[in-house]
This record gives C-alpha cells, sequence and structure tokens, in this order.
C-alpha cells in the first residue's frame, strides 16, 4: 500500500507531545510503520548525557525522533494536508495534496510509446 509520506517529505506532527512542529523525514522504518524526522528542526528533543570516557563534558545532546506514521502529514504552504493518490492520462502516477492541489512526487513514471 502506498504511504502518504516519503523520505525527504516536509511534514507536521499533527499528535502527540511535538504536535505543530515541522521537519524533514530522515528515514522510513516500514515494518514498524514509523518515520524518523530530524531533530534540527523541532524544539525540545533533547537528552542529558551522562559524563563518559568519550564525551567527558556530558552535556545535551540532540537526537532525531521518531514518530507513528499516522501522527504525521505533508506540509503545503506551511499548513499539514491530506494525500490523494491520481493516475495521469499518460500513465504516470503521482502523489497530490489535497489541500491545493499541488504535486508532491511522482511515485511511477509515464510509459514509454512505441
Amino acid at each position: 500500500m502506498p504511504s502518504h509520506v516519503r523520505k525527504d517529505d516536509s511534514v507536521m506532527i499533527t499528535a502527540g507531545r511535538f504536535r505543530g512542529a515541522t521537519g524533514t523525514v530522515v528515514r522510513m522504518m516500514l515494518d514498524s510503520d514509523r518515520v524518523v524526522v530530524r531533530s534540527s528542526e523541532i524544539e525540545g528533543i533533547r537528552k542529558n548525557m551522562k559524563p563518559t570516557r568519550i564525551n567527558p563534558q556530558g552535556g545535551q545532546v540532540e537526537l532525531d525522533r521518531s514518530f507513528h506514521i499516522s501522527n504525521v502529514s505533508p506540509v503545503v504552504d506551511g499548513k499539514p494536508t491530506r494525500v490523494r493518490f491520481e493516475v495521469k492520462p499518460d500513465g504516470s502516477k503521482v502523489r497530490v495534496a489535497v489541500r491545493n492541489g499541488a504535486e508532491l512526487s511522482v511515485l511511477r513514471k509515464a510509459k514509454k510509446k512505441k
């Protein structure tokens, strides 16, 4: 089944503690239906680290955070949108934003004519 979110998409978290934050999808974990969102774009995803031999100073570290795929939506014009899949007359399949009809990505290229 095609997914409404893909790697390198700009997404907004729609549920949970980080609701309303936007970020970029770094990795898809299809076996557990989760996406990893880059931490530098979301405020508050930090972990306090104890001093170790490798990091004697310790301190706060920014971590990439995973979210369930149902809790993120692609962003178009700064607002979250649902996604529709359309097949064009030339045979190509695309993801389309429901909010304004913008094309998000091409899933299948057009067939070559003989």
